[in-house]
């Protein structure tokens, strides 16, 4: 068994630490936990997807709050204007020129609630922002500091007064994480936290974890993490798959491979190893890829979801020893 050798115990400390805090609020949902864990520490921006109810918008206060960092919430209308996200110029009357006032996109991890409510022209507004960390209004670029990470929400079953994102957003989102129903036991410990004390769900008591100077190490490791050139050619070989597949109308771009391969370091780091196994890619690759994906009308007709596409896909690919 291969030794750590890179990772700091001050990472590990604190990766526990998150994913201790983070129970002390959400029941369950492990998976989704280690997931949104993974994108923010590889750098990503993250889409949450799931029925009403089931604590998406709460997950993203949580792993906001436990980052010692600015914070802002925009909640996504049909009316939303690109301008109430991204901030406008205003004209000064006393010293006569244009003032920027920002707007809540300007901060560090920004919760973006509902996204598929705003209309395309405030979809579009965040593509530059989303991949390039930068706004630019009336032709001035101002950047996004080092650790803007977006957390946003959606319904899949809400469809009136909804849009379907653009493909070329959805793929600047490193993952699509999806938040099924508790289990029975899971949900009787929901009631009994309640029945206890319904305070138990202050996200404002959580006390920060991570300052931004932490999190930036956290980044630092991950990127240390040691990949064989075997996995390299497994993951290239699993985005390939996309592309050939009778199912898939549109397959993955080699933006996915890397985010499969960044998404990999991180979680690998999770576990508390220097060094990426199959599993890692095998764990984190549908949820990279599969809202990456344009399914054929012959596979949606047959009830086919991109997530099972994905996961069908990866399994066919031969893992290397």
């Amino acid at each position: 068994m291969e030794e750590l050798s890179t990772i700091p115990t001050p990472c590990t400390t604190k990766i526990q630490a998150l994913r201790d805090s983070i129970a002390q609020i959400i029941v369950g949902q492990t998976q989704a936990t280690d997931l949104l864990l993974t994108s923010v520490i590889a750098r990503g921006h993250v889409l949450i997807e799931g029925v009403p109810g089931v604590a998406k918008t709460l997950l993203a206060r949580v792993m906001a709050q436990l980052i010692d960092a600015r914070f802002s919430r925009v909640q996504f209308t049909p009316d939303l204007m690109p301008s109430d996200v991204l901030g406008t110029t205003v004209y000064n009357m006393k010293t006569g020129d244009f003032d920027f006032h920002p707007g809540p996109v300007f901060a560090d991890v920004v919760l973006a609630d509902e996204i598929n409510r705003a209309p395309a022209k405030t979809q579009a507004a965040l593509f530059e922002v989303m991949e390039e960390r930068q706004v630019t209004v009336d032709g001035t670029p101002r950047a996004m500091s080092d650790v803007f990470t977006i957390i946003a929400t959606q319904n899949p079953v809400e469809q009136e007064g909804t849009y379907k994102l653009p493909e070329a957003q959805l793929d600047r989102f490193l993952m699509k994480i999806t938040m099924d129903y508790p289990s029975t036991d899971e949900e009787v410990e929901i009631l009994l936290r309640h029945q206890a004390s319904a305070a138990f769900t202050r996200v404002d008591r959580l006390e920060p974890l991570l300052t931004p100077a932490d999190l930036t190490t956290l980044r630092d490791a991950a990127q240390q993490v040691r990949v064989e050139a075997s996995l390299l050619r497994y993951i290239a070989e699993i985005v390939d798959t996309t592309r050939h597949s009778k199912a898939v109308y549109l397959g993955a771009s080699p933006r996915a491979a890397v985010a499969i391969l960044s998404s990999a370091k991180a979680y690998a780091l999770l576990q508390e190893r220097d060094f990426v196994t199959p599993d890692d890619i095998k764990t984190v690759a549908p949820f990279v890829m599969h809202h990456r994906l344009l399914l054929t009308a012959e596979a949606e007709m047959q009830g086919y979801t991109p997530l099972q596409v994905a996961q069908r896909l990866i399994d066919k690919v031969e893992v290397p020893q």
